[in-house]
């Protein structure tokens, strides 16, 4: 078992409070911290002491997979750790944005070989994921039925939106949805301004008399500070707006279209960082391959933890991802197994716990702290009081 020294990514969404105060450090911090990574992503692999030196978690697991991995999880994922962990700490919107399948991140990757300038696919991966809440975390996830969508709009009173509302209302399918989007996303340039700052007027008319889409309405008002006079503002209305409570996950797959707008919890992916951009960002965007590569057609389930027999306050968060699957332990004093095999890093959220492996070796960690478990240290069993999130392969 490793102690694991995470990276902290200080993008402009984050806040200069959680991340520090998570880790125990002075607060506020310095600038924004966004997300805490827990993994081996070759851009940000976490640092590990191995026989006394410092190196790095992708590098240990290079040197020797099959120990690190094990062999059927080494052979069903090329020698690469397969999921990251992560802490989110979003006190602005992200980006409106899906992620690609593995078909679609292996072809755009190899198409963007030796390209000069911004690339949208980073890796050959693709990058489904899961989002748990340790606060209210609001959310923008999946598409709205298309008849709800153009409601939305309705509400707004512009005439300048009845096209993108007639898209949604005529016959069809759910290609309807990629329809309005696209419809919105290429509004022209100069007609921006004044169609933005007509939304942003008319969303707060509606969300301080209240009703069905208030809440939706509010967001876009919050989010205009932020971003002001970004045509992500008018596409986030074609969106799902949710706020996940505390202990509920979000499952995305790929295809799926989102935002994260405000709140903090754990996610766990795919060990990628392939992202598709259409919005709410001053970062590279790629309208036409999101355009693309989103599916109106995936559906984005709000998941609440599953207990698993056995042992009491154990639960696991439901996907169809081969690349991860998320626990949560629950420790109340009594030992607890945490898995038996396979590569795990576990993340200690409240509390204190003692991991002990089939050796005797004994590992503590603190609120703020994460370890990564080999394969090769077999079941490993947890004491304490405190609550782990734990992610290992699907």
């Amino acid at each position: 078992m490793d102690f694991l020294g995470p990276v902290i990514q200080p993008y402009a969404w984050g806040s200069r409070r959680v991340i520090a105060d998570f880790q125990g450090r002075p607060v506020p911090s310095a600038g924004p911290e966004a997300e805490l990574w827990m993994g081996a992503h070759p851009s940000a692999p976490s640092r590990v002491t191995r026989g006394g030196r410092d190196t790095t978690l992708d590098a240990v697991v290079a040197a020797d997979p099959a120990r690190e991995l094990g062999v059927e999880c080494r052979d069903r994922f090329g020698g690469r750790l397969p999921f990251l962990l992560k802490i989110l700490a979003a006190e602005k919107a992200l980006s409106i944005q899906v992620h690609p399948d593995r078909a679609q991140a292996e072809a755009g990757f190899a198409a963007e070989q030796g390209r000069d300038g911004a690339r949208t696919y980073v890796d050959d991966w693709p990058k489904p994921e899961i989002l748990c809440a340790l606060t209210p975390f609001e959310v923008l996830a999946g598409f709205r039925d298309a008849g709800e969508a153009a409601d939305v709009l309705d509400v707004l009173g512009l005439m300048d939106l009845r096209p993108v509302s007639g898209v949604l209302r005529a016959g069809g399918g759910p290609e309807r949805l990629t329809e309005a989007l696209r419809l919105v996303l290429t509004w022209p340039e100069g007609e921006r301004a004044g169609l933005l700052d007509a939304v942003v007027s008319a969303c707060r008319r509606v969300a301080t008399r209240g009703g069905t889409h208030a809440a939706a309405c509010d967001a876009v008002v919050r989010m205009s500070a932020d971003h002001p006079g970004d045509i992500g503002l008018l596409a986030s209305l074609l969106f799902r707006h949710l706020v996940l409570e505390p202990g509920e996950a979000l499952f995305m797959p790929a295809g799926g279209l989102h935002s994260y707008i405000q709140g903090v919890g754990v996610e766990l992916l795919a060990n990628s960082d392939n992202v598709l951009r259409a919005g709410l960002t001053s970062k590279h965007m790629n309208i036409p391959e999101l355009l693309r590569v989103v599916d109106p057609t995936v559906d984005v389930p709000v998941l609440p933890p599953r207990p698993l027999p056995g042992p009491p306050l154990v639960s696991v968060y439901d996907s169809t991802a081969p690349e991860f699957l998320l626990y949560r332990f629950s420790l109340d004093g009594e030992p607890v197994e945490v898995l038996k095999d396979g590569p795990r890093i576990a993340l200690c959220v409240e509390g204190d716990a003692v991991l002990r492996d089939t050796s005797g070796s004994e590992l503590k960690l603190s609120r703020g702290e994460s370890c990564f478990m080999s394969a090769a240290d077999g079941t490993v069993t947890a004491t304490g009081e405190a609550t782990l999130f734990v992610a290992t392969v699907g």
